[in-house]
C-alpha cells in the first residue's frame, strides 16, 4: 500500500530535523520560528537508523517482538508531508490555514505530531486538537535527550493511555528513536488507529458542546467531518467552519443562544473557556506522568540571554558578532581561502585553454569556451569560498537560536517602521538569498504586512552580491575588504529603514500585527543541519554558474563578438552588444558609469546578479582577480568614486528574474510586483546618481 504520513508541531519542535531524517531531503532547518512556510514532501527513506540487525524487512518495520505487531511487507512508498509550524488549528495565520487544511480536507492515512518534550503543557495543547480531527494519530516526543540532562522523567505509557494514542521517545538531531516512530506509525496506518474519544469538558461547557455536537452532526459528516471536531471549533467562535458547514439561519441561532448561555453561567468568554479546559486535561495529565527534577532557578539559557537580550547590551552584541561575520568572511582567513581557490580555476582553465591550443581548435571556437565560457563562470566559482564561510557562520547563528533572540531585538525598531520583529527573518534570510527570503515572508499575518516586508526584502545584499563586492575591492580598495563589505550590507539596511518610514506614511498605513514569539533554548549547532545547509547553497550557486551564468556568458560573447550583419566585430563599440548597451548608457553617465561594459553588466545582472562579475570577464577577456582583469576594470570605471557609484546602484536596483518571480507569487499581484522593481530600481539611481556627483562636489571623484 501507499501511505502519507503528514508531520504536525508547534514551532521550533524538530519538525523539519525529523523529516530531514525519514527523507533525506537536502531540507533547510533553522532555530527560528517561520521557517517552514510551505508544504513540503518526501520519500521514506529504505535504510536503516538504529541499532536493530534484523535482515528481511526495510528498516522501517524491523523489529524484535511477537509476530502479531508486524506490518505488512507488501507496501509502496511512504510520502511525508512536512507541514508548517503552527500553534493551534484555528485559521488565524497562513501557516495555520495550510496545515489545517490539508489535514481536514486531504486526510492522511496518519498525523506524526511532533511534540518538544521539554515544554509539554504548550506543545499538547495542539495535540489534543489534532486528536478531535478523528485521524490516526501518532505522537513523537522529541528532545528527550534535554529532557533526561535535565533529570526530568516521563512515564511513556501514562501519557499514552492519557492520550489514547501511540507515544514514541525521540531525539530527532541524534537519529534516537526513529525506528519505533516509524514502526508504530506503520501499524497505526495500517490499522487506521483512530484515538479514543477524550472527554475533557465538564458542567455547563460540556453541556453546551454536547448540544452543539447533536445538531451539527450531519452536515459535519456530510463535509467529511468528525461531529465532535466540528462542534469544538463552533465552541470557539470558529468563522470558517461556521461557512464550510453551511448552517441554516436557524441552527447557527440555535448555537449562539446556546453559547451566550454557557457564557452567563461561567462567566468566561467562549474561547477562552475551551482554552481553560484543554490546559486543565493537560495539567492533570502531567501530574500524572511527568516528573520534574530539582534544579536551580535560571537556565543556561537564560544566564546567556540577560547578556544576549540586555536592553543596553544586546543591539551592540548584535552589530559585534555581525562585524565578527563580516571579519572572518572578508579578512585574512577568508582572503586566503578565495586565493588558493581562485588560483586553482585560474590554473585549471590554463590548462584547457593550452590543450585547445595543442588541439589546433579554431580560434572562433577557442574564443567561445576560453573567452566566454570558461572566463565567464570560473570568475563566478572563483568567489564560492567566502560565500561559503559567510553561510557557514550564518547557519551556526541560526542553528544555535540566536537568530530568534535577533528577531525579537528588533521587532520595537521594526514597528517604527510598521512590520514587527516577524519581519526581521525574511530580511535576515535576503542576506543569503531573495527568492526564499521573498517566500518565507507568507508567515506573515496579514497581507498588509507580507507585501511590505516583500518590498523592503530585496534592499538586503543577497549572497550573490558578494562576487561584485570582492571584485571591485580587489580592484579599487585592496586590503578593506572587512570595512567595504559591512558598509554596503549597511546602506542596504539603512536604505530599507528610510524606504519602510516612507512606505509607511504613502502607502502602508496603520500598524503591523501583533507579534509573538518562542525563543527556543541555545543548543550547540548540529553538524549535520550545519553541513546540510552548506551544501545546499554551494549547489544552489554551482547550478546558478553551470545554467543562468553560463547562458548569460555565451549570450554577451555573442553580442560582443559580432555585428548585426553577423560578421566579426573588430571591437566593442561596433558590435551588437557595443550598439545596445551604448544606447542605455548615457542614463548611467550622471551616476559616472555611462560606458557600455557597465550597461552591459547591469543588464545582465538582472539574470543573475553573479552575471555582472561574469559579463566584466568575458568583456574584459581575462579572469577574475586577474591583473589584466582589474586594469580593465580601472578603464571601464576611471574612479574609485564611480565604481562606489556602481556598486551602490548594483546592491539596490531590481533582484534577479527568479527573485521577481517569487514577488510576483508571495504578493499575489503582478502589478504590486512591478511597481516595486519599478522603485527600487528609480531608488537605485537617484543613490547612485546622487554619490558620484555629491563625491564629485567634495572632491573625490
Amino acid at each position: 500500500m501507499t501511505y502519507t504520513f503528514a508531520l504536525a508541531g508547534n514551532q521550533n519542535s524538530g519538525k523539519t530535523t525529523l523529516f530531514n531524517q525519514l527523507t533525506g531531503a537536502n531540507q533547510h532547518v533553522g532555530n527560528w520560528p517561520g521557517v517552514t512556510v510551505e508544504q513540503k514532501t518526501g520519500t521514506m527513506l529504505h535504510h536503516h537508523h538504529g541499532q536493530d540487525t534484523h535482515i528481511g524487512l526495510p528498516w522501517h518495520l524491523r523489529r524484535r517482538g511477537k509476530a502479531e505487531d508486524s506490518v505488512p511487507q507488501k507496501y509502496s512508498d511512504v510520502t511525508v508531508v512536512d507541514l508548517p509550524g503552527i500553534y493551534s488549528l484555528s485559521p488565524y495565520s497562513m501557516e495555520e490555514i495550510v496545515s489545517r487544511n490539508y489535514i481536514v480536507r486531504e486526510k492522511p492515512d496518519l498525523v506524526i505530531n511532533i511534540v518538544d518534550a521539554t515544554n509539554l503543557e504548550r506543545n499538547l495543547y495542539l495535540t489534543l486538537q489534532l486528536l478531535e480531527l478523528g485521524r490516526p494519530v501518532v505522537v513523537a516526543l522529541n528532545m528527550m535527550d534535554e529532557v533526561r540532562s535535565h533529570g526530568d522523567a516521563i512515564d511513556l505509557k501514562a501519557l499514552e493511555k492519557g492520550l489514547g494514542v501511540p507515544v514514541v521517545a525521540i531525539c530527532a538531531r541524534r537519529g534516537e528513536g526513529l525506528d519505533e516512530l516509524v514502526r508504530r506509525s506503520m501499524l497505526a496506518a495500517a490499522r487506521r488507529q483512530l484515538p479514543a474519544r477524550l472527554d475533557i469538558c465538564s458542567g455547563e461547557a460540556h453541556k453546551a458542546l454536547h448540544a452543539i455536537e447533536h445538531l451539527v452532526e450531519q452536515p459535519a459528516m456530510a463535509q467529511g467531518l468528525m461531529p465532535r471536531y466540528a462542534a469544538t471549533k463552533l465552541f470557539e467562535g470558529d468563522a470558517p467552519m461556521m461557512e464550510e458547514l453551511e448552517l441554516k439561519p436557524d441552527t447557527r441561532h440555535i448555537i449562539e443562544e446556546i453559547l451566550c448561555a454557557m457564557e452567563r453561567e461561567v462567566g468566561m468568554e467562549r474561547a477562552a473557556v475551551m482554552a481553560d479546559t484543554r490546559y486543565r486535561f493537560i495539567e492533570g495529565l502531567l501530574a500524572t506522568c511527568y516528573t520534574r527534577a530539582n534544579r536551580p532557578e535560571g537556565s543556561l539559557t537564560d544566564r546567556i540571554d540577560n547578556v544576549l537580550t540586555h536592553p543596553v547590551l544586546a543591539i551592540p552584541v548584535f552589530l559585534m558578532m555581525m562585524l565578527l561575520v563580516f571579519f572572518i568572511t572578508f579578512g585574512p582567513l577568508g582572503t586566503w581561502v578565495a586565493d588558493g581557490f581562485s588560483g586553482l580555476v585560474d590554473n585549471g582553465i590554463a590548462l584547457l585553454a593550452n590543450a585547445l591550443d595543442r588541439w589546433g581548435v579554431h580560434p572562433q571556437v577557442r574564443s567561445l569556451v576560453v573567452d566566454g565560457v570558461l572566463t565567464g563562470v570560473g570568475s563566478v566559482l572563483s568567489f564560492l569560498p567566502p560565500i561559503l564561510i559567510l553561510f557557514l557562520l550564518l547557519s551556526v547563528l541560526e542553528d544555535s537560536g540566536y537568530m530568534a533572540r535577533a528577531a525579537f531585538l528588533m521587532d520595537k525598531p521594526l514597528r517604527k517602521l510598521g512590520l514587527n520583529g516577524r519581519s526581521f527573518i525574511p530580511m535576515m534570510m535576503g542576506f543569503g538569498c531573495t527568492v526564499p527570503a521573498v517566500m518565507s515572508a507568507r508567515s506573515m499575518n496579514n497581507q498588509r504586512d507580507r507585501r511590505f516586508t516583500i518590498v523592503l526584502t530585496p534592499f538586503m545584499s543577497c549572497g550573490a552580491k558578494v562576487p561584485i563586492y570582492a571584485l571591485f575591492t580587489a580592484a579599487f580598495f585592496p586590503g578593506q575588504g572587512v570595512w567595504v563589505m559591512a558598509g554596503f550590507y549597511a546602506l542596504g539596511i539603512v536604505v530599507a529603514i528610510a524606504a519602510g518610514l516612507v512606505l509607511k506614511r504613502l502607502v502602508f498605513h496603520g500598524d503591523a500585527a501583533p507579534f509573538i514569539m518562542e525563543l527556543p533554548a541555545y543548543r550547540l549547532p548540529t553538524p549535520g543541519n550545519v553541513l546540510r545547509q552548506l551544501w545546499d547553497k554551494a549547489r544552489d550557486f554551482i547550478k546558478r554558474a553551470f545554467t543562468v551564468i553560463f547562458l548569460a556568458t555565451l549570450v554577451v560573447w555573442f553580442l560582443r563578438s559580432f555585428t548585426f550583419r553577423l560578421s566579426p566585430a573588430p571591437d566593442i563599440p561596433s558590435s551588437m552588444l557595443g550598439v545596445i548597451a551604448g544606447a542605455i548608457a548615457p542614463v548611467f553617465a550622471p551616476a559616472g558609469f555611462g560606458t557600455v561594459e557597465a550597461s552591459t553588466a547591469v543588464l545582465t545582472g538582472v539574470m543573475a546578479k553573479e552575471s555582472v562579475v561574469s559579463t566584466l570577464s568575458v568583456l574584459a577577456g581575462a579572469d577574475a582577480e586577474s591583473a589584466q582583469m582589474l586594469a580593465s576594470l580601472h578603464t571601464v570605471f576611471p574612479s574609485a568614486l564611480s565604481a562606489v557609484a556602481f556598486l551602490t546602484f548594483v546592491l539596490l536596483y531590481m533582484p534577479c528574474v527568479a527573485a521577481f518571480a517569487a514577488m510576483r507569487h508571495e504578493m499575489e499581484s503582478g502589478r504590486w510586483a512591478a511597481a516595486a522593481v519599478c522603485v527600487q530600481t528609480a531608488l537605485a539611481w537617484v543613490l547612485a546618481t546622487g554619490v558620484y556627483q555629491i563625491g564629485r562636489l567634495a572632491g573625490l571623484g
